[in-house]
């Protein structure tokens, strides 16, 4: 039993409209599905991903009018994008730069070619040349060439004050590898270790910075909600025992309608999420026209009226 790599990761946005137009129009990803929080039904939840929402793929968003985030340690703090090719990443800094997003230069990060930049709430992303390996799917209604477009998620960079506690869940509870380390990008005094899921790559990867001298972060705007890792279908019920078994406090097992979910905090109070890869987006939209309208998961359909009333308008 292991974890496959990255399966969703979601963030806050408190500018609905903005990033609906940031993510699919500036990254022209695809909205693949257009929903509410399960657990708070008066707010998006939009997920943006390949052109089939392929797990792995989506990069997701509760639409909640807080404050932006304080950033610190404790927290999730950078979210990789996949492209293939070190020309795609020079292609994208000047396309960054024509929108008026402010970016860094490619540079060589952990052995690959990243370029950061953050969204127009400030959350922290980069794009990473995974070289084109794997399975792509464009989506042929994106602003974005299809040799250009994000291919999927890469790594997940977390920051915790003390490695050892985390270590041991990702090890002994999530079997993650340790593989190597590098110098931290902003601070080389911090060390950033990389865990591997499955079969090692780009898109399976937990970046794990030691930054023992920041403040504990403030959840809000432009911050992470959580990270999930994705679950084979067979080996969700093993996972809901195993953490039982290991006595971690946990969600139990939660049906999204569109994969099926475990929630737990690791030590330093990061929420991780294991997600399984199916039934997938299309279980009840037709594959040509996800994410185009409103759609809830069967128990909130008898309630569909009063919640669509009140959700804002996306398109303009």
């Amino acid at each position: 039993m292991e974890l496959l790599g990255i399966h969703h990761l979601t963030a806050i946005s408190a500018r609905i409209r903005d990033n609906h137009r940031f993510y699919t129009q500036t990254l022209g990803m695809r909205l693949v599905k257009r929903s509410v929080n399960q657990d708070d039904v008066s707010a998006y939840h939009l997920f943006y991903a390949d052109a089939q929402g392929s797990p792995g793929t989506d990069l997701t968003f509760f639409d909640w009018p807080v404050q932006s985030e304080q950033r610190g340690t404790r927290s999730i703090v950078r979210t990789y994008l996949r492209v293939a090719g070190g020309d795609t990443l020079e292609w994208w800094a000047g396309r960054l730069r024509d929108a008026g997003v402010t970016t860094g230069e490619v540079v060589e990060r952990d052995g690959r070619s990243t370029l950061d930049f953050e969204d127009p709430e400030g959350q922290r992303l980069a794009l990473v040349d995974d070289g084109g390996a794997g399975d792509a799917h464009p989506w042929d209604r994106s602003p974005i060439p299809s040799e250009r477009q994000v291919r999927g998620l890469g790594p997940i960079m977390i920051s915790v004050p003390v490695l050892q506690p985390t270590d041991a869940v990702l090890q002994q509870v999530l079997t993650m590898r340790p593989v190597r380390e590098y110098p931290h990008p902003d601070n080389a005094r911090h060390t950033v270790h990389v865990y591997a899921m499955g079969p090692e790559g780009v898109g399976a990867e937990l970046h794990v910075a030691v930054q023992s001298g920041l403040r504990p972060a403030q959840s809000g705007a432009g911050g992470v909600h959580h990270v999930a890792f994705r679950s084979r279908d067979a080996d969700y019920d093993a996972w809901a025992d195993r953490l039982n078994t290991l006595r971690i406090r946990n969600s139990g097992k939660v049906d999204r309608y569109w994969f099926r979910s475990l929630y737990f905090r690791e030590p330093n109070g990061i929420l991780f999420e294991i997600a399984t890869d199916g039934p997938g987006f299309a279980v009840d939209e037709d594959p040509a026209t996800l994410g185009e309208t409103v759609v809830l998961p069967p128990f909130l359909e008898p309630h569909r009226e009063a919640i669509v009333s009140r959700l804002k308008q996306l398109d303009e």
